[in-house]
């Protein structure tokens, strides 16, 4: 059976009753939600309620579910508008990525481990590229900021991502390449400063 089944047939127990089954579905993607709202909110206080906002809203929509796309698909959409709802209630700009992880968690500060870590200066250079990628991706305008940590954060498709941000694929691809492009002007001199410092 696959993720896909299980998740539907979760969602079809919710929907004869069994409460404790949608239980199941927040344990499997409580993390996953928590990660992708705190690429929008600072605060983690703020990131369990929107979460937990987000979770009521996906178990009182269920009955609409019709299983088109995956259910962690159909609940991302859900969690992203519900953290654009509370932003522009509480008239806060996204807030800053902190630090950029992928499944294992682990963030983009691990790129230390890629690098020769026996030089102070090596070290000091692979975090100044985390941070450098970091602000990048802060300063990415909101549709490009979530195309782009939808794509390499959270390692959804180009059809998921477009099904999670409604727009056609095509504008999905534009919107990460154009994420990607910024975030490259913004690593060039750095980059150059480091190789420069290596000779």
């Amino acid at each position: 059976m696959s993720e896909r089944e299980v998740d539907l047939a979760l969602v079809e127990r919710v929907r004869r009753g069994e409460r404790h089954a949608f239980d199941l579905l927040v344990i499997k993607y409580q993390r996953k939600i928590m990660r992708l709202l705190s690429r929008m909110i600072r605060d983690p206080a703020d990131i369990e309620d929107v979460a937990q906002e987000a979770f009521i809203k996906a178990y009182r929509a269920l009955p609409q579910f019709r299983g088109e796309s995956a259910f962690y698909t159909w609940l991302y959409r859900i969690a992203l508008n519900t953290a654009r709802n509370w932003q522009a209630a509480s008239f806060r700009r996204p807030s800053a990525v902190a630090s950029l992880e992928n499944e294992d968690g682990e963030t983009f500060d691990r790129i230390d481990g890629l690098s020769d870590q026996s030089t102070p200066e090596s070290l000091m250079a692979s975090r100044q590229v985390a941070q450098t990628v970091n602000e990048a991706i802060d300063e990415l305008p909101d549709d490009l900021r979530t195309a782009i940590v939808l794509r390499e954060i959270e390692g959804m498709s180009y059809e998921e991502i477009a099904s999670t941000m409604q727009c056609p694929i095509g504008t999905v691809r534009s919107r990460i390449y154009r994420a990607r492009e910024a975030i490259a002007v913004r690593l060039r001199p750095v980059m150059e400063r480091d190789s420069e410092h290596r000779w």
